[in-house]
């Protein structure tokens, strides 16, 4: 048993636990005690995975079904600091709407746990185990506001969805077990580059294990959980949902399809294709239609994970590690990115609500910049890099993932680049829209905004960053680099 393996999880379980206890003797109605030991554990996690990044190493524990390696270490560290923002924003509301119990802070400390698994997973087992522990944790989070009808209907869809999910998930992964006679994620990428084995329960298996993936990332035809459930769960608990799991979304396609079904790379490319062109053009289109803000944000996820999966078409065209990392490291930087725009757009919603109060209207947002030019113009940031436009990190981020498909110089994939191009088009209108409304119409809401000094200070810098990473991108883009290229070594 390789103990070093696993310190990061072994921290996260025992200090949740240690934070259900606590919790029990602490009447302080802001939940000081609890929050504090909370974020100093995430703070713990997140600094455990910087360091073993740096260290560079990749270690195996719990008889070769967990690995650690720099792109788990790099995810795990992006998911902890991910959770840790998620709680700042949205302690003051989760406070207005009797949400601050214990509740909130060891079921997202259970998530982040369940995340952590599957970024570390090197067995089906531990991804399926990883998957339904962060499941689980994320649906009792959606209904914890039990007076809020909505939360309770959107708990109940995204149960119902979820279980389908990993139901499809777990009979393709059965699937493999059965055609190659393991269930450890290196073993399956030997015995599949034998070609001794039955080429049809592979396929059966690899379109399950594919529906099952589009399912988590809310991919096209399996994104009908995504509008209903961000529309319908308290916002503090939308942006858990929203955030660091689309990095265990990341995690587990690329452990699975990359590091365990490259041999398959042909079949699972042209789904991942359709799934990718599928998302794009759904969500963008859908997104023109919506009054909601959040449920804009739905239709807006689904197709940037659309634009994600574009990432990882191309790279079985040239046969080399390294245009190999070019698109995989392109669709890691883009999914990082992405979460934390999404935790700053959240932010703003969240900052904007109040008691009684659900700012989750695109005209809640009517005359934002008359009310507060400074968070109006960090929304317009953060619309702005969702929209892809310059000079903000979104943009770099698009043109890493189309660069990707370009430099194969295959017509099909440069037709895909166009079609990526074009409806990335039409989803800037409906960020461009919000932009409009906060700077060209007059407020409806003229109740001031009232914010503690650690949510506006993690706003600035929140916004600075999408800023600064979309003017210098290589480092970010480096790490990335790194550590799918040390993935793809070992």
């Amino acid at each position: 048993m390789n103990w070093p393996a696993i310190y990061p999880e072994i921290v996260l379980l025992v200090m949740a636990c240690v934070i259900t206890l606590v919790d029990l003797f602490v009447d302080h109605p802001a939940r000081l005690p609890t929050y504090s030991l909370t974020q100093a554990t995430l703070a713990v996690v997140a600094a455990m995975h910087i360091v073993d990044f740096n260290g560079g190493a990749t270690l195996y524990g719990m008889q070769g079904m967990v690995v650690t390696d720099p792109l788990g270490h790099l995810l795990g560290f992006f998911a902890a600091g991910a959770v840790m923002v998620t709680l700042a924003y949205a302690r003051a509301y989760a406070a207005e709407r009797d949400m601050l119990g214990g509740e909130l802070f060891t079921l997202s400390l259970f998530s982040l746990l369940g995340i952590s698994v599957m970024l570390s997973a090197n067995n089906f087992l531990m991804i399926y185990l990883g998957l339904d522990l962060m499941s689980l944790s994320l649906y009792a989070l959606v209904a914890l506001r039990r007076d809020h009808p909505p939360a309770t209907e959107a708990a109940m869809k995204y149960f119902v969805l979820g279980a389908l999910a990993s139901g499809f998930l777990l009979y393709g992964l059965s699937m493999m077990y059965g055609a190659t006679g393991s269930l450890d994620i290196p073993e399956v990428f030997k015995a599949i580059g034998t070609g001794r084995i039955n080429a049809t329960v592979l396929a059966f298996g690899l379109v399950f294990v594919v529906a099952g993936l589009g399912f988590k990332l809310g991919a096209v035809p399996f994104h009908m959980w995504v509008p209903d459930v961000y529309q319908g769960a308290p916002t503090a608990v939308t942006l858990l949902v929203a955030g660091a799991p689309k990095l265990a979304a990341f995690a587990i396609t690329f452990r699975l399809l990359v590091e365990g079904l490259s041999g398959l790379a042909v079949d699972w490319q042209q789904m991942l294709i359709v799934l990718s062109v599928g998302s794009m053009a759904v969500g963008n289109l859908a997104a023109i239609a919506q009054t909601n803000l959040k449920r804009m944000l739905a239709y807006s996820t689904i197709a940037h994970m659309g634009f994600m999966l574009l990432g990882f078409t191309p790279t079985v065209v040239s046969q080399n590690t390294y245009s190999a990392a070019n698109g995989y490291s392109s669709a890691m930087f883009y999914i990082v990115t992405y979460v934390f725009t999404t935790l700053g757009t959240f932010g703003i919603i969240l900052l904007l609500s109040r008691r009684g109060h659900e700012a989750e209207r695109i005209d809640d947002l009517k005359g934002l910049a008359q009310r507060s030019p400074w968070y109006a113009g960090v929304m317009a940031i953060f619309m702005f890099s969702l929209a892809g436009i310059p000079p903000t990190v979104g943009f770099y981020a698009k043109l890493a993932v189309l660069q990707a498909i370009i430099t194969t110089n295959v017509a099909g994939y440069i037709w895909l680049a166009v079609i990526a191009v074009l409806l990335s088009l039409v989803g800037a209108y409906y960020y461009i829209r919000v932009v409009k409304v906060m700077y060209f119409d007059e407020p409806l809401d003229h109740a001031p905004i009232v914010a503690s000094r650690e949510v506006r200070t993690l706003l600035s810098f929140n916004g600075a960053a999408v800023l600064l990473f979309g003017v210098l991108p290589g480092g970010l883009m480096a790490l990335c680099a790194e550590a799918v290229l040390r993935a793809l070594q070992t």
